[in-house]
């Protein structure tokens, strides 16, 4: 292989200068984000990570930590934000230096050295999130016995009766694409070493890579806790599992009710949190089975004595169904009537 074939392409070169602007962008954005919401705040409170600083609601979290003995949140006593932006600089001005070398063996090295500081910077995200849970003040004014508020790496997690959601904010996302600009770029590089492959590599790559990235992310509802679980609506504790239902956030947070009415009203007060969200009914038959509630069969009667008065159970099928809209004298409805 001569010198000009272990040169890089203008493809690679262009996405290598996309990837260099992008990293540079996301040094005046956000990087990560972590939001907080509770029934005493029901606008949420978000907490911004950015190259240089700390943004967000930084105080009224802070007074919030104070009463359960974590440490308060300053910018200055973290190196990461004194470091970062000359590190994500370093990178952007290595993307433009590989450029102007040329060679595959120069882009290699870039991106291995990419991944390894993203990866990094993950753990050292964990850590500081592990520290800051765990290490509590002894004397705080609300201590639970073994328990420890460390936020989500990325997802959502249930502390106490705020639900906290970590997920990368805007220069995140574009330190993600700069790193799937890399690995496209050098992927392309290998392509045209191997002449036989039959597959584009940078098409087969890139949706590995994210699909990597969301399979962190919750895909289903948690489970109902029987006796343990509080009803997001009511505040009852759910101890009947016939009538529970489920609203599952875009953002995989799981809200759940001890009927479906609770699911209703819930539903229409937090309009926002609904939006994209997925809505389950328990089968009347099966304790642990959710439905959609698009695919269930339902049945509402007087005599059915749900726990908050909505009189409403849903079934897998008519068939299961109809036995107990005789016995109870209810009525056989549908999703979209209930949902008026």
């Amino acid at each position: 292989m001569n010198s000009t074939e272990k040169n890089i392409g203008i493809i690679s070169k262009g996405l290598l200068v996309l990837a260099g602007v992008l990293l540079v962008i996301s040094l005046f954005n956000p990087i990560w984000r972590i939001e907080l919401d509770a029934p005493q705040y029901p606008e949420g409170l978000a907490l911004t990570i950015h190259a240089n600083k700390i943004g967000g609601e930084v105080e009224i979290i802070n007074g919030l930590n104070h009463y359960i003995g974590m440490k308060t949140l300053h910018a200055d006593e973290f190196i990461e934000f004194t470091v970062l932006p000359y590190i994500i600089s370093g990178y952007a001005l290595a993307c433009l230096l590989v450029v102007f070398i040329r060679k595959r063996k120069a882009l290699n090295l870039l991106f291995g050295a990419f991944v390894i500081f993203g990866i990094i910077a993950m753990v050292d995200f964990w850590r500081w999130e592990y520290n800051y849970g765990h290490n509590l003040d002894p004397s705080a004014a609300i201590i639970v016995p073994g328990m420890a508020y460390q936020p989500p790496l990325i997802g959502f997690k249930q502390l106490l009766n705020f639900g906290a959601y970590s997920i990368p904010d805007i220069g995140g996302w574009l330190f993600i694409a700069s790193g799937l600009l890399m690995a496209t770029a050098v992927f392309l590089e290998y392509k045209k070493t191997k002449k036989h492959m039959k597959l584009n590599s940078a098409v087969v790559i890139l949706p590995l890579l994210l699909f990597s990235f969301y399979s962190c992310q919750p895909t289903k509802p948690d489970a109902i806790k029987l006796n343990s679980d509080n009803c997001d609506n009511c505040g009852m504790t759910i101890a009947n599992p016939k009538f529970a239902a489920v609203l599952f956030t875009t953002k995989g947070r799981t809200y759940k009710f001890d009927d479906i009415s609770c699911l209703l009203d819930y539903k229409n007060d937090n309009k926002e949190k609904a939006i994209g969200a997925g809505l389950y009914v328990s089968n009347f038959l099966n304790d642990n089975k959710l439905l959609p509630v698009e695919i269930a069969v339902y049945i509402k009667g007087d005599n059915v004595k749900s726990p908050m008065g909505g009189n409403i159970a849903a079934f897998e099928n008519k068939e299961s169904a109809n036995t107990y809209a005789v016995d109870l004298f209810a009525e056989f409805t549908d999703w979209d009537a209930i949902n008026k």
